[in-house]
C-alpha cells in the first residue's frame, strides 16, 4: 500500500503546490471563473430536476412512477458517461502516459503501478460526474423530505458506481491490449464510443419521450403503464444502486442495506479481479503499447491536394501549409468518430423541427414558424460554435512541439492563421447554411425569414471561425497530450463565452427592425421613414459587428503567438 501512495504523491504534490507557479494569479482567476460557471450550472440542474419532480407530484397516480423512471435513467445514463469516460482515461493512464517509461523503471511491482494508475484514472473520469449528480439525488432528497440516512446511502453508493465503471473499463482495455497496440487502441474505443453515442442519440429521440408526460397519447391505461415500466435486471449494478436509493428514499432500511451491501461487495471482487488479471496481462500490453501507432482508416485520395486549381495560384509557402493542413485533418483518425457524431447531431436536430406540434398551438401558425426562424439562427451559430470548439479553436495547438518547424518557416504567423481561417472557414459555412436551409424548409418561413436566415448566418460564421483562431492562438497549449482538451482552458471558455455574447448580439440588434418587417407583411401596411432608418442602422451594425469578430481576434491572436513563442 505504501508503493501505491508513493506512486499517487506526485498528483497530490502538483496539485497541491500549484498556487506556487508562475502563474499562480491566472490559475486563481480561472478557478473563480470555472467555479462561478460550474456552481450556476450546479443550481440549475437541481432547479431544474426540482420543478419536474414537483410537477409530477401534482399528477395523481402516476406522479412516483415517472419520478421512479427519471431516477433509473438518470442512474443507468450516470453509469454509461462513466464507463465512456473510463475507458478513455484508463487507456491514456495505463498505456499512452509518457511518464510510464519511468514509473516502469521502478523497483515496484506490476500489479502495483497498474493499482495507483487505475486509482488516478477513476478520480480523473468520475469527479465531475459526481459533483453534477449530486443536485439530482439533492433535489429527490428536498421534494420527497427525506431525512439524512438518504443523503448517508446517496453518497454510499455513488463511490462503487464510479468504481464499477472504472473497474469495468479497464478489464476491458487491460483485455484488449493484448490483441491491440494501444494507439490504434484508442482510435477503435473512440470509435466504437461515439457509435454507440449516436445509436443511442437517434433511438432516443425516435421513440420521442415527450409521450410519456401526455397520457392522452396511449389508447388506454394498461398500455401508458407499460410504457412506463424500467426494465431492471438483478445482475445489474445499476439496479442495486437503483434499488438502494429508492429504498432509502422511502424509508425501507433493511432492503437499502441488502443492496448496499450486494453493491459494496461486487466492487471489492471486482478490484481483486482486476489486480489478478492485470498482475498477469498489463506488462505484455504495455510492451505492445511501444510499438509504431497504425491508422484504421488509411488516407488515401490525398495526393491529389496539390494539384488542385485554386492551389495552383498560391506561393510555394502558402500551398504547402494549405496542404499540410488539409492532410493533418484527415489524418487524425479522432476526427472521423466526431464528424460522425456531428452528422448525427444534425439529423436529430433537423429532426425535431419535423415534429414541432404547431397545429395544436393556440398561436398563430405563421406566426410561430417564423418566429422559431428567427431564434434558429441563434440556435444554429451557438452548434456551429460548439463545433468550432472541438476543431477551430484546438488548430494552433495542434502543431504541438513542432511549432518550432512552422516558426522557422518562410512564412509570417499571420499569414499561418489566416490559413488555418481559410481552411476551416468553407465547411463550418456549409455546415451552417444546411442547418438553416433545411430547418426553414421544414418550417415553411416567408421567402424573407429565409433571406435574412441565410445572409445573417453568412456574416457570422466568418466571426466565429475568426474568434476561433484567434483565441487558439493567443492561448495555445503546444505541451498537450491531446490538444482538443485545450477547449477546457481558460482561453477556451473565453473563447465560448465570447462566441454566445457575438451571437446574441447580432440576434438582438435585429430583433426589434425583423419584427417591424414581419408585422408589416402581416398586417399589409408600409414601414414609416423611422423603422426604415431603424432598419439600415441595425443591419449596418450587424454588419460592423461582424467584420469586426474577423480583424480583432485575428490581429490579437498573431500578437500574442508572434511575441510569446
Amino acid at each position: 500500500m505504501n508503493e501505491i501512495l508513493t506512486l499517487l504523491k506526485p498528483r497530490f504534490w502538483s496539485f497541491k503546490n500549484g498556487g506556487y507557479a508562475k502563474d499562480a494569479g491566472n490559475r486563481k482567476l480561472r478557478g473563480l471563473l470555472f467555479g462561478t460557471l460550474g456552481l450556476i450550472f450546479w443550481a440549475g440542474i437541481f432547479i431544474i430536476f426540482y420543478r419536474v419532480l414537483v410537477y409530477f407530484q401534482g399528477v395523481a397516480d402516476f406522479g412516483d412512477i415517472l419520478a421512479r423512471k427519471l431516477m433509473s435513467m438518470v442512474i443507468i445514463t450516470l453509469f454509461s458517461l462513466l464507463v465512456f469516460s473510463s475507458i478513455i482515461t484508463s487507456l491514456t493512464k495505463l498505456y499512452l502516459s509518457k511518464d510510464l517509461v519511468l514509473v516502469h523503471s521502478m523497483p515496484v511491482s506490476t500489479s502495483k503501478i497498474f493499482l495507483a494508475r487505475w486509482f488516478e484514472s477513476t478520480i480523473d473520469s468520475s469527479w465531475m460526474v459526481i459533483i453534477y449528480s449530486l443536485p439530482v439525488f439533492l433535489s429527490y432528497g428536498v421534494v420527497y423530505k427525506a431525512g439524512l440516512f438518504f443523503y448517508a446511502i446517496v453518497c454510499l453508493t455513488i463511490l462503487p458506481l464510479c468504481l464499477i465503471a472504472s473497474g469495468i473499463s479497464a478489464l476491458v482495455v487491460v483485455m484488449v491490449a493484448l490483441f491491440l497496440p494501444a494507439g490504434r487502441l484508442r482510435t477503435f474505443f473512440v470509435f466504437l464510443g461515439f457509435v454507440l453515442f449516436v445509436i443511442l442519440i437517434m433511438a432516443f429521440r425516435l421513440i420521442r419521450p415527450e409521450r410519456l408526460v401526455n397520457p392522452d397519447a396511449f389508447t388506454s391505461l394498461i398500455l401508458y403503464l407499460k410504457s412506463l415500466e424500467t426494465p431492471g435486471s438483478p445482475f445489474i449494478p445499476t439496479t442495486w444502486i437503483f434499488d438502494s436509493i429508492q429504498a432509502a428514499l422511502t424509508g425501507m432500511m433493511k432492503s437499502t442495506v441488502f443492496d448496499l451491501i450486494l453493491t459494496w461487495s461486487f466492487t471489492v471482487t471486482l478490484i481483486f479481479v482486476i489486480t489478478w488479471i492485470s498482475g498477469v496481462t498489463y506488462f505484455t500490453g504495455y510492451s505492445k503499447a511501444q510499438t509504431a501507432t497504425g491508422r484504421m482508416f488509411p488516407s488515401r485520395g490525398l495526393s491529389g491536394i496539390r494539384s488542385a486549381y485554386i492551389l495552383n495560384h498560391m506561393s510555394g509557402p502558402t500551398r504547402a501549409f494549405v496542404v499540410k493542413e488539409i492532410k493533418t485533418f484527415f489524418r487524425d483518425q479522432t476526427q472521423w468518430p466526431q464528424i460522425f457524431l456531428i452528422v448525427a447531431l444534425i439529423a436529430v436536430y433537423l429532426y425535431n423541427f419535423s415534429v414541432l406540434p404547431f397545429a395544436k398551438s393556440p398561436i398563430g401558425i405563421i406566426y410561430l414558424q417564423n418566429l422559431f426562424s428567427f431564434l434558429n439562427m441563434g440556435l444554429a451559430t451557438f452548434v456551429l460554435t460548439a463545433v468550432a470548439a472541438r476543431f477551430v479553436y484546438p488548430a494552433v495547438s495542434i502543431e504541438g512541439e513542432a511549432f518550432w518547424i512552422v516558426r522557422s518557416s518562410p512564412i509570417r504567423i499571420r499569414t499561418l492563421l489566416w490559413i488555418k481561417f481559410a481552411v476551416y472557414f468553407i465547411p463550418l459555412l456549409l455546415l451552417a447554411e444546411i442547418l438553416i436551409v433545411v430547418s426553414n424548409i421544414l418550417l415553411n418561413v416567408t421567402p424573407f425569414m429565409m433571406a435574412l436566415s441565410v445572409t445573417t448566418v453568412f456574416l457570422m460564421v466568418p466571426g466565429i471561425v475568426s474568434m476561433g483562431i484567434g483565441f487558439g492562438a493567443a492561448y495555445p497549449d503546444f505541451q498537450s497530450e491531446n490538444p482538443a482538451q485545450s477547449v477546457t482552458s481558460f482561453g477556451g471558455l473565453l473563447f465560448m463565452i465570447l462566441c454566445a455574447g457575438f451571437i446574441a448580439a447580432v440576434i438582438v440588434i435585429e430583433a426589434g427592425p425583423v419584427y417591424s418587417i414581419f408585422m408589416a407583411e402581416i398586417r399589409r401596411t408600409s414601414m414609416s421613414m423611422f423603422q426604415w432608418i431603424w432598419l439600415a442602422g441595425s443591419f449596418f451594425l450587424v454588419i460592423l459587428l461582424c467584420i469586426l469578430a474577423i480583424i480583432v481576434p485575428m490581429r490579437w491572436g498573431n500578437r500574442c503567438l508572434s511575441r510569446n513563442v
